[in-house]
């Protein structure tokens, strides 16, 4: 059996599986085989070391990623059903589910979505007579929570004014959601780490039982790790430490998401002895585009040091398009997707912003070639899906308050408006829950019909929770005659709608019980995850493509301002990150690699001249070839660069974005320029493309 599974490995990947009990790190590049190194080291200690699977955790961040390792485990050992693979969220609510009781939680407790939170929000704002968008707020709920402080404590670091509210008024917001929150019995996506967290560091009996549970414990994508979830991998990991985090610092690329690179970088520091092993064969790309990945990525300072071996020689070299302007651009992506021809799957264009999808899809649907955006509506934010789902929620849960105002009148049953405020009224005057007062409203309202139905619906659906999710369901559609009204109040798309309706049934089918199947929701709603293109283009932002591979990718938009982003030039942390996102970007590809750039791109409805990136000035330009194939082939004209030294002070001078200016000091690399209507502006003569007037 020890060699039976080790046979397949490498000897770095070998080393990694052998590894017994202490803390390791496993450096794994891009390509390199990191799933498979994780899934043969569980294996391992379960058919070599007697480590029973019950005592083994193996966290993914998504969890398509936790399926597939289940599926892969389940292949390889007996008894890999008792395993525990799952996300963080999905592990700290299984906890909850167990143990919130002692942390106040109710044992019906629901788990608010985006949409929820956002409903959430527009009522406490309602309530407090303020008028300002949810969105700002909710990022800032996100913000705090992945962080692990409490929302208030960041109010004072924001600006007098902040979504449209003063600091004072938005800390009322903040104070008003958490209270309704409880009331409700709920818990947002935020909170299910924050509440396992309280409890674990609260209750040592708790603890000890789920560290029994998770004796030998994996982290997979560990460089992505938020605050949150560090404290969470180090309070169960505990003195013995049997603790494999796999990752890659080279491609940590959610700061914005409060991931803190530093978890990986500083790993054999928190856990002094720890063993490191480097995967660095890559068995995704050719060896060009390896050459040029490497190169790209050396420039970083902050990184643990690697470099990308290729396990395929040769092939096709890395090729660079300038394109007039930006819907040139895209014209040269869809006529080279075309001149490729089918299947259309194999491809995937990458950009670093969603604005710049709009021209490449037109580009692409207009020569007949199927796309996929990646990032659209997921299937658990549509509207028919959303209603049946709170109703699911509701039964479970009558203090929900969200779920309660989406579904009390749909479909129509005369509970209108005017009903609703007025019931809302007794249940302030009374301090009851919205629910109860239904029941009130029921015997007291001139026209009590409509409420009485819809509580006797209520309770045959209540009635139905402890049963199978798809029979709840089923019930459900039959008494409320969702799909005629779904027929009557969209007459365009029902039958889409209709469709959905049946993949939830079908979804439902495969859960354990209604419980189960919501959990399982509110893990997966945040956002659809990359799946199968199905015969189309698949275009993307370059942070949806992490942990995916094409055989042909276009890498579109590679100049200043875009990649690097303008938003992140001003610290060396954020410019060094999307130079990771660029190295992400690279390495997505297996056979064929173009990068692309416009001369001038449309920027906040202005045309502007554009340069270069950075990342292709650092590399050495034989890593890849000018490539046109409207033209036979010539160097791409390098922007204008000035010697240190070229300036002196006093000379007049053109920048492509500020316009004329004057140099008023110079030192070195760098000169201070007034711009006429833009003031002073420090430029490096390296980057600024700066020309005499």
């Amino acid at each position: 059996m020890n060699e039976e599974l080790l046979h397949s490995l490498n000897e770095a990947q070998r080393q990694a599986v052998l590894h017994f009990e202490g803390p390791a790190l496993v450096v794994a590049g891009a390509g390199s085989g990191k799933t498979r190194t994780v899934v043969h080291r569980v294996a391992y200690l379960i058919a070599h070391r007697g480590v029973f699977p019950s005592e083994i955790l193996a966290v993914t961040f998504t969890n398509k990623a936790a399926e597939e390792m289940k599926e892969r485990l389940k292949r390889m050992v007996k008894g890999a059903g008792e395993l525990w693979v799952s996300t963080f969220h999905a592990a700290a609510l299984r906890i909850l589910r167990v143990y919130g009781e002692r942390v106040g939680l109710k044992p019906g407790f629901v788990v608010y979505d985006e949409d929820d939170q956002t409903a959430l929000l527009k009522e406490v704002l309602k309530e407090l007579g303020l008028t300002a968008k949810p969105g700002p707020i909710r990022s800032l709920l996100d913000r705090a929570k992945n962080q692990g402080v409490a929302p208030e404590s960041l109010v004072a670091e924001l600006p007098e004014f902040y979504g449209g509210l003063s600091r004072g008024r938005l800390q009322d917001v903040l104070v008003r959601y958490g209270e309704a929150l409880r009331a409700q019995g709920a818990l947002d996506f935020g909170d299910i780490l924050l509440k396992a967290l309280e409890l674990l560091e609260g209750d040592e009996e708790v603890l000890k039982r789920v560290r029994r549970r998770a004796r030998f414990i994996h982290v997979d994508e560990y460089q992505d790790t938020n605050p949150v979830q560090y404290r969470f991998t180090r309070l169960l990991a505990g003195e013995e430490a049997n603790l494999m985090a796999v990752g890659d610092p080279d491609q940590g690329i959610y700061s914005f998401r409060a991931a803190d690179i530093r978890n990986i970088l500083e790993f054999t520091r928190d856990y002094p002895g720890a063993r490191v092993y480097r995967l660095e064969d890559n068995y995704r790309s050719t060896e060009a585009i390896l050459r040029f990945a490497n190169a790209v990525i050396a420039q970083n300072a902050l990184r643990l040091e690697k470099t990308l071996r290729p396990v395929r020689a040769g092939g096709e070299p890395v090729r660079l398009f300038r394109a007039p302007d930006a819907r040139e651009e895209a014209r040269f992506v869809a006529e080279e997707v075309l001149r490729l021809g089918p299947p259309f799957e194999r491809v995937a264009v990458l950009y670093r912003t969603n604005a710049q999808s709009r021209l490449l899809e037109q580009a692409l649907a207009s020569r007949g070639i199927p796309v996929r955006v990646v990032g659209g509506v997921g299937f658990f934010e549509r509207a028919e899906v959303k209603d049946l789902l709170a109703y699911a929620r509701l039964s479970l849960n009558p203090l929900d308050v969200v779920s309660l105002k989406r579904v009390l009148n749909t479909p129509p049953r005369g509970i209108g408006p005017a009903t609703v405020e007025k019931v809302q009224a007794m249940a302030q005057e009374r301090g009851l829950p919205l629910y109860e007062a239904l029941k009130v409203g029921a015997e007291v309202l001139p026209r009590p019909e409509p409420l009485r139905h819809f509580l006797a619906l209520m309770e045959e659906l209540q009635d139905l929770v402890f049963g199978p999710a798809e029979a709840f369901f089923r019930h459900l559609l039959e008494a409320t005659d969702y799909p005629n009204y779904l027929k009557e109040a969209y007459p365009e798309d029902h039958e889409d709608r209709l469709e959905n309706v049946e993949e939830l049934l079908r979804a439902a089918k495969e859960a354990e019980g209604l419980m189960d199947f919501l959990d399982r929701v509110a893990l997966t709603a945040r956002a659809e995850e990359p799946g199968e293109t199905g015969g189309r283009v698949a275009l993307m932002t370059l942070h949806n493509a992490k942990g995916l591979e094409f055989p042909v990718v276009f890498l579109v938009g590679v100049e200043e301002g875009l990649l690097p982003h303008r938003s992140s030039l001003s610290t060396l942390e954020g410019l060094e990150e999307e130079r990771r996102l660029f190295y992400v970007g690279i390495t997505r590809a297996q056979e064929r690699l173009y990068l692309s750039y416009a001369g001038e791109r449309e920027v906040y409805g202005r045309t502007e001249p554009t340069r270069p990136s950075r990342f292709l000035e650092e590399v050495d330009p034989t890593l890849y070839e000018e490539y046109d194939p409207y033209r036979p082939p010539r160097p791409v004209p390098p922007p204008h660069r000035p010697k240190p030294g070229a300036y002196k002070g006093g000379e007049r001078v053109f920048h492509p974005r500020f316009g004329p200016g004057t140099v008023v000091a110079a030192s070195g690399d760098e000169v201070t320029v007034h711009f006429e209507g833009v003031g002073l502006k420090r430029l490096s003569l390296k980057y600024a493309d700066l020309r005499p007037a």
